[in-house]
């Protein structure tokens, strides 16, 4: 690994300086702050070449990742996920060239491993033990992993309607969880007004510097994984768009470094349409979004009526001259389970959602037949059985097949 490589951190607002190395939330003026590097000693010290003796995860981009010493990283193999050709799907919605990231191979079944693989070994690394984070579900259940495989406390704060299997797996790792009534955002407050007494370093989306870096290893992946050359598209579930923001963040370092040209993808925040303020401010022409009042989804992951990162989000989409699109309930679980069926492939309601956003993208000429899409599936669609199950009903009495047999003894 080169010598020191992080320079400082950035207000992504005011742009006022912050010194690395030292413990930090959110600017003084309240935006979120950006780990910058220096980027000429990189290109100088590292090469797309060095890759191929790296590490089969996302840790084989250090040289780009705040981490100073090696022992301080909280590994579970994270990254490296596959993109793979959705042949069937694509020819049925008219893009020849559609390709899937396939997050949910993660650990624990989800993009969010990414990002607090990053910030817990960050905490590790100065000496924080004691976290806490408000989550819809996926973000908690990767906190609690890393934080037990680096043998601090995890403090987690859900909506009490979080699906079954992210509760479960928070307590089966050892973390302490509240469950709230309420969204996201009420478990945001309750960290908020509760950090100082508790002693807890807040690792909520954005208000901590590092989730960010890990996530925007999504962004190197695929220009490796493509040969260095970007997709015409990338659609993105976007409930707190770091994913997006992160990647946006990557293009400009690997550019800055020789590694890819100034081609950028059409960044594509997809939502849904029970809570889309991304897209309601992209139609306002406003900076920043508004609340979204009444949020609701069987997609928890994108119920995020206010994203800090919202500013951010909306300048990729923008600069990319890309798009905003919500998507109904029923239009994302169809989605799903059409893509299971013709891909094999058993995607997150959020992840589906840009199956269908694909398709009337397309339909409406926004994007052409032939241009390379690459589709984010941000996690594994068996942490999301209760938004499948009402498609899959089951008897009282028992289930039975297309022929006539039981399935389930009574």
């Amino acid at each position: 690994m080169p010598e020191k490589r992080v320079t400082n951190l950035e207000c992504s607002v005011c742009t006022r300086i912050y010194e690395a190395g030292k413990v930090w939330n959110l600017c003084e003026c309240g935006g979120p702050l950006l780990v910058r590097y220096d980027l000429a000693l990189l290109k100088e010290s590292w090469s797309r070449e060095a890759l191929a003796s790296a590490p089969n995860s996302m840790w084989r981009y250090a040289p780009a990742l705040p981490v100073t010493d090696p022992a301080h990283i909280v590994s579970l193999g994270e990254g490296m996920t596959p993109l793979l050709p959705a042949h069937r799907t694509g020819k049925r919605i008219g893009a020849n060239r559609l390709l899937i990231k396939d997050e949910g191979l993660n650990p624990t079944g989800s993009f969010k491993a990414r990002g607090l693989s990053c910030a817990v070994s960050m905490c590790v690394e100065l000496g924080l033990s004691r976290l806490a984070i408000p989550s819809a579900g996926n973000a908690a259940s990767a906190l609690a992993a890393y934080a037990a495989a680096a043998r601090i406390e995890a403090h987690i704060f859900m909506p009490r309607d979080v699906p079954q299997s992210n509760f479960i797996e928070c307590k089966a790792y050892g973390a302490k969880v509240n469950l709230i009534d309420g969204l996201i955002s009420d478990c945001g407050r309750i960290v908020g007004e509760r950090k100082h007494a508790e002693g807890w370093f807040e690792i909520s989306t954005l208000k901590e510097p590092y989730r960010i870096e890990g996530k925007k290893t999504m962004g190197y992946e695929v220009a490796e994984q493509l040969n260095w050359e970007l997709p015409d598209a990338i659609f993105y579930p976007t409930g707190g768009g770091v994913g997006m923001i992160g990647m946006w963040k990557a293009f400009h370092e690997m550019e800055a470094m020789g590694w890819i040209g100034p081609k950028r993808p059409k960044m594509i925040a997809v939502q849904a349409a029970g809570c889309q303020p991304i897209v309601r401010a992209l139609e306002e022409g406003a900076e920043v979004s508004r609340f979204w009042d009444g949020a609701s989804t069987v997609a928890s992951g994108l119920r995020v009526p206010k994203p800090l990162g919202d500013r951010l989000s909306l300048r990729a989409v923008r600069e990319s001259h890309g798009a905003a699109i919500a998507v109904s309930d029923d239009e994302l679980v169809d989605a799903g389970i059409r893509l299971a069926e013709e891909e094999g492939m058993f995607a997150a309601p959020e992840g589906a959602a840009c199956v269908a956003a694909a398709e009337r993208l397309i339909r409406e000429g926004f994007l052409k037949a032939d241009e390379k899409l690459v589709i984010y599936n941000t996690g594994s669609g068996l942490k999301y059985l209760e938004a499948y199950s009402t498609r899959f009903p089951r008897l009282a009495g028992g289930e039975t097949d297309k022929l006539g047999g039981l399935i389930t003894p009574r």
